[in-house]
């Protein structure tokens, strides 16, 4: 998936995919079935690669007021890929050196 997003283009065919994470039990066929992929540009921009199905938060509705599978690409800052990392519950020692949060 390739998207302009604040004039610069993220593209995940050439971006270094960093770490996966989709909802547990579910299949890309169930309604709330969803993905998130963290990508890392040669430039060092983070961005999300996001997915999901009819009933999930990545959904778009389309004419006829009925919902349909989506996703769509974030671009996101340093401190907001730690952020999503910890909000995913993710092991620091299985993220990159460049993101892992400092020590308490």
């Amino acid at each position: 998936m390739k998207q302009i997003i604040n004039g610069k283009t993220y593209n995940t065919q050439t971006a270094t995919r960093l770490y996966h994470v989709s909802a547990s039990g579910c299949t890309v066929s169930d309604f709330q079935w969803w993905q998130e992929t963290l990508y890392k540009t040669a430039k060092g921009a983070y961005f999300l690669h996001c997915e999901g199905g009819a009933m999930s938060q990545y959904s778009e509705s389309f004419d006829g007021g009925g919902r349909t599978g989506g996703g769509k690409l974030a671009a996101l800052t340093r401190d907001e890929a730690i952020e999503w990392a910890e909000r995913r519950q993710i092991d620091p020692d299985q993220l990159p050196e460049d993101l892992r949060p400092e020590e308490a």
